[in-house]
């Protein structure tokens, strides 16, 4: 039996060993293709760098700055719709990027459709504001430090004798119980907000957007490559979509590229 535990932990170990190893070479891989990109971008050879670039996203591996400079590239070829996609999803992971923010503006200015979105109230604004300042997992990290100092500061006012001391930890362990709170009110508002939403690209030159889902139905309007949309429900090979301004309607799902 004791034969078989050490023979089945070598194997374990044998084989966490392979993974950190396959792990570092494709860390170390994407390095590489990642400044080949950056190289070819500065020679202004934007397909080329795509092509890099594009390789890594294919691992799986994700980073404002691969979607950033892929975004780039795109709009420096003219492409509307993947400039527009990529600088979106760069704006996911780095919500507070001023670069990323400016960029897109840019890459927005490029569109046919000038699409005016429904005016907010006061409150609505501030909400979005609030959430918006970080990602989901950010807060989640927040809420869990604020956890540890809360717990951290109740022992040591238990424990420690020293009046002035133990006024202090206690005020600490209120303060971080409360701002705990707060954070894991924004972590799971975050989480509920890109949960609801599904927002897309809509990535065909110019799409007629239906009454039902088919052909032969009814063209509501009229939208063009590059606009963002948020999906509310797919029936087959149909999407029923959104817009800012509040009208909605069905299209190809073919049409479109969720972010």
């Amino acid at each position: 039996m004791e034969f078989y535990t050490r023979h089945t932990r070598t194997i374990v170990l044998f084989v966490a060993l392979v993974m950190g190893v396959i792990s570092i070479s494709e860390a170390q891989k994407n390095d590489v293709l990642f400044d080949q990109g950056t190289s070819r971008y500065a020679k202004e050879q934007y397909q080329q760098a795509i092509d890099s670039w594009k390789l890594i996203e294919k691992t799986g591996n994700e980073s404002a700055a691969l979607y950033y400079n892929l975004g780039n590239a795109y709009y420096n070829l003219n492409k509307v719709a993947p400039s527009i996609y990529y600088y979106e999803k760069a704006l996911q992971l780095a919500p507070n990027d001023a670069d990323i923010k400016t960029n897109l503006g840019f890459a927005q200015n490029t569109r046919v459709d000038a699409i005016e979105a429904l005016p907010k109230n006061f409150i609505t604004k501030s909400y979005e504001r609030l959430y918006s300042i970080a990602t989901f997992e950010t807060w989640a990290k927040v809420t869990v430090a604020f956890a540890a100092i809360c717990v951290l500061s109740f022992l040591l006012y238990y424990f420690i004798e020293a009046s002035g001391k133990k006024r202090l930890f206690l005020v600490t362990s209120v303060a971080s119980l409360f701002l705990l709170f707060i954070s894991l009110a924004l972590a799971y508002s975050t989480y509920n907000n890109v949960n609801k939403d599904q927002p897309a690209i809509i990535f065909a030159e110019s799409v007629a957007i239906k009454s039902e889902a088919k052909l032969g139905s009814e063209t509501v309007f009229e939208l063009h490559e590059g606009t963002k949309v948020n999906i509310l429900e797919t029936k087959d090979d149909w999407t029923l979509i959104i817009i800012a301004n509040g009208k909605e309607g069905w299209l190809p799902s073919e049409t479109l590229k969720t972010l």
